[in-house]
């Protein structure tokens, strides 16, 4: 584990919570020394391996993020197994959410702020409305907001979408005053996401060996 990023992390931003991406574990002992070394909160975006994974950590206090696009038809397999959600990008995804889980789930909305069409998540301006649409909801708690940067090299460009994303959250905050979070920043782009008021990070491979500063 790269124990010296995260203490730096968390030295200069004691508030910001990382989530390690588990993509990359795969087996129980590849887990084991991120949980013994004090890992308690990890993001998984594949439904079908979050049931086995849950399973080997099951004795530890963990905590599960669902980080990647959930499908509507895999809603009843997962929604009551994790303890929070990154990507609420859809009315009919929240209906099912409403539908399927029992008690309060964590939620961010997800915002395509890098404006690309293959990436999900609502328009900035139809951020407000989704908000208005779920309200009334009870098993869905919307903490905060979510976005992924371009892939890009070019850090104004990044740096522009984030600030986008928090103003965003600063503007809504005054009518909902829940939204408080923000889960931006990645292996490539997380330090700038970070200068940028990023409350929670989603780290893969960065985090996976000690000096290691990919993506």
């Amino acid at each position: 584990m790269n124990q010296s990023l995260k203490k730096t992390i968390n030295t200069r931003y004691p508030n910001v919570k990382i989530v390690l991406a588990s993509k990359y574990l795969e087996s129980k002992s590849d887990f084991l020394p991120f949980v013994e070394a004090g890992q308690t909160e990890f993001g998984e975006n594949r439904a079908e391996v979050l049931e086995e994974k849950i399973e080997w950590l099951k004795a530890y206090p963990v905590k599960w993020h669902y980080i990647g696009t959930l499908q509507t038809k895999k809603v009843k397999k997962i929604i009551n197994d994790i303890d929070c959600l990154h990507a609420l990008d859809r009315l009919k995804l929240a209906d099912e959410i409403e539908k399927r889980r029992v008690g309060v789930l964590p939620c961010f909305i997800q915002v395509n702020i890098s404006d690309e069409p293959q990436k999900h998540g609502f328009d900035v301006n139809d951020v407000e409305p989704f908000l208005e649409a779920i309200k009334g909801y009870q098993h869905i708690d919307v903490i905060g907001l979510m976005g992924m940067a371009s892939d890009t090299e070019d850090e104004k460009k990044i740096r522009q979408q984030f600030q986008a994303l928090r103003d965003l959250r600063d503007t809504l905050q005054e009518k909902y005053p829940k939204l408080k979070e923000l889960s931006m920043g990645m292996s490539q782009d997380y330090q700038i996401a970070l200068e940028e008021g990023a409350t929670v990070l989603r780290l893969g491979r960065i985090m996976l060996t000690e000096g290691y500063h990919g993506t």
